[in-house]
């Protein structure tokens, strides 16, 4: 039972920070989960993953990774094209307006800035060509959302204009991304083996504060979820189906292009990931009076990380078995 426990405490954690936020008679987890975020929580949370990851880093990795080429296309042919076109398939069956454009949200979205990275290194993969995959889809991601979610919202009677703040996306990316990388890096090379021997205590703390981004966004998403059970039922097994095949379009690239172990990772945690925060701030700004495209945006997150935790495990086993 403690072998088990010690091997999916990770995805463990997950349902429980889902599971303890919504059923919290009292309201208390939600109540601090909100008040965090409201003053910069995830930002802070965000720093920190980055701060960690630098020291985490190999510079051999970073070489390696920044030269992996095909990995890099394939997996931006899936965040930006794929993830899309699954979305605009099950746009064709009879959703729910809010539903539908939750969907589209979560498939026009980047990378996640986050959990991916972390989960991509504890699969055995390469953190620092994840991390670069990441950097450049929250980039160029800037000058995709307006192209294709009007195309989207076509399958839709709904219609709007996207106002996107490039600048204020990068210097988002810059200060809470770039800058605390730069920092571990700089604290890795300075401490050297102390900092290497600290290496798998930094691993378990990235993952703890992925824990806490969650919670957060569990917090923030209580009331539209608890408001709705059947309907936060059939989103979750609509996230569910969305993920999975996205998550078989990576698997089949990464079969197709003969990608192999230590390289393949990234491709899959960051071809099949998508930010939360973006789509959270997209929807409260563009579409507030759909509370189902909110819980869609939450319910995916929840079941993403889920999913690629389960997938971190047993990718992490074959890794050691091989």
């Amino acid at each position: 039972m403690i072998q088990i426990v010690r091997r999916y405490w990770f995805l463990i954690g997950l349902f429980a920070v889902f599971a303890l936020t919504m059923l919290d008679p009292t309201d208390g987890l939600a109540v601090m989960g909100q008040w965090l975020k409201a003053r910069q929580g995830p930002d802070a949370v965000i720093f920190l993953v980055f701060l960690f990851s630098g020291m985490l880093l190999n510079p051999r990795l970073i070489r390696s990774g920044l030269s992996d080429v095909s990995g890099t296309l394939i997996s931006l042919a899936l965040i930006f094209l794929a993830a899309p076109a699954i979305a605009a398939l099950a746009g064709l069956t009879p959703l729910q307006t809010g539903v539908a454009i939750g969907l589209f949200l979560v498939a026009v979205m980047p990378t996640t800035m986050s959990s991916g990275v972390v989960m991509s290194g504890a699969a055995g993969g390469n953190p620092a060509h994840a991390l670069f995959i990441t950097i450049l889809a929250n980039i160029l991601c800037m000058f995709t959302i307006p192209l294709t979610l009007p195309l989207l919202l076509n399958l839709t009677d709904v219609s709007t204009e996207i106002v996107f703040n490039r600048m204020s996306v990068m210097i988002k990316i810059a200060l809470y991304v770039l800058v605390p990388l730069c920092i571990g890096l700089l604290i890795k090379y300075r401490g050297g083996a102390r900092i290497e021997s600290a290496g798998p205590k930094l691993q378990v703390i990235n993952q703890f504060l992925i824990l806490v981004i969650v919670w957060m966004g569990v917090a923030q998403a209580r009331d539209v979820l608890a408001g709705d059970w059947f309907g936060m039922v059939s989103i979750a097994g609509l996230a569910v189906l969305f993920h999975l095949t996205l998550l078989g379009f990576a698997f089949f690239a990464v079969y197709l292009f003969s990608i192999p172990r230590g390289r393949m990772e990234a491709v899959v945690f960051m071809g099949s990931q998508k930010t939360l925060p973006l789509s959270i701030i997209l929807q409260v700004t563009l579409f507030p009076q759909y509370g189902h495209a909110l819980m869609v945006c939450v319910l995916h997150h929840l079941v993403s990380l889920l999913i690629d935790g389960f997938l971190v495990g047993r990718l992490g086993r074959s890794e050691k078995d091989s």
